[in-house]
């Protein structure tokens, strides 16, 4: 009976408390973000470790733009434990619910929301919303292009489009149409290609309403209401429209013709010179009448001859 008597004592002795003792000196705290919680006295977590999966509360973060003064109330989920890490909280946006698991990749997220850009550029006053982005632009004034092709050395400001141009000489295509199933070694190039399946046309013109599947297509388009030829020869100052146009132009001047005939070896300054000239080999004829259905292998040819109705 005495033994039992001193083994029951001994357990009393030992029994955990029910509450955090305010007499335990030593107390566990964590870093919540902006301050310190004291969270566990240390003689509870000694005696009686936390359940299984047990989570700390859902809990707020005040986020203030710097724009507007409003502040949002950022909310911080609790994550199940990782490892021997322990258990984190995920921080979530209070806009858009994305997860973060740091404050600052939050704050950064944030500026999607208010507009925020605080990094500016001293050479032209751009703004920027991450301080990443602002070297890179520098180097657009500086003329800096720390990355090079180790093929054909050229070189360039950043280094995805140094990985962009590896693929022309690797020749790898990794972005592939759900449609057709052409490949494609750009994303925006297959972005492109798939409103030639969808037929869309986000591009408008604002004078004439007409519209356009490429954004540089609509700024082309543009410059026949404005007149304006930025494209000018240096041999004889003759302004051009586009680039393309121009390049056309000084094969007037160097007699170049890279566009070969495969069946009598003639050759044309322009690619559409060459499909014109090639009608004359398969006698295809795409331009018809819409009044007689006379059919014609050049759009020229069907314009003149239209003029015989008008009359």
């Amino acid at each position: 009976m005495r033994v039992g008597g001193a083994l029951g004592a001994v357990k009393r002795s030992r029994s955990v408390p029910s509450g955090p003792s305010s007499a335990c000196p030593r107390r566990i705290t964590r870093r919540t973000g902006h301050e310190s919680v004291c969270t566990v006295p240390l003689c509870i977590l000694r005696s009686s470790p936390a359940p299984k999966q047990a989570l700390p509360a859902r809990r707020t973060m005040p986020l203030k733009s710097s724009l507007c003064g409003e502040v949002a109330a950022s909310s911080a989920a609790p994550r199940v434990p990782r490892g021997k890490r322990g258990g984190q909280q995920a921080l979530h946006c209070a806009v858009c619910e994305k997860e973060f698991r740091f404050k600052s990749a939050l704050q950064v997220h944030f500026r999607v929301h208010t507009g925020e850009k605080p990094f500016e550029c001293t050479f032209c006053g751009k703004k920027f919303a991450r301080k990443g982005q602002l070297p890179t632009h520098l180097r657009i004034h500086t003329g800096e292009k720390p990355f090079e092709c180790v093929i054909c050395e050229k070189r360039f400001t950043e280094g995805g489009n140094l990985r962009r141009h590896l693929r022309t000489h690797t020749e790898e295509k990794p972005f592939e149409c759900t449609v057709c199933k052409k490949r494609f070694s750009h994303l925006w190039v297959l972005r492109m290609h798939l409103r030639t399946h969808t037929g869309e046309k986000p591009f408008e013109c604002a004078v004439c309403k007409r519209k356009f599947n490429l954004r540089h297509n609509l700024g082309t388009h543009f410059r026949t209401h404005t007149g304006e030829k930025p494209f000018e020869c240096a041999v004889c100052k003759k302004k051009c429209t586009t680039s393309s146009d121009l390049r056309k132009h000084l094969r007037t001047h160097n007699e170049e013709k890279p566009f070969e005939c495969t069946v009598c070896k003639k050759k044309f300054t322009t690619s559409g010179s060459l499909r014109s000239h090639l009608r004359t080999h398969t006698g295809e004829k795409p331009y018809e009448c819409t009044v007689c259905k006379k059919s014609f292998s050049e759009s020229g040819s069907l314009r003149r001859h239209l003029r015989t109705h008008t009359k």
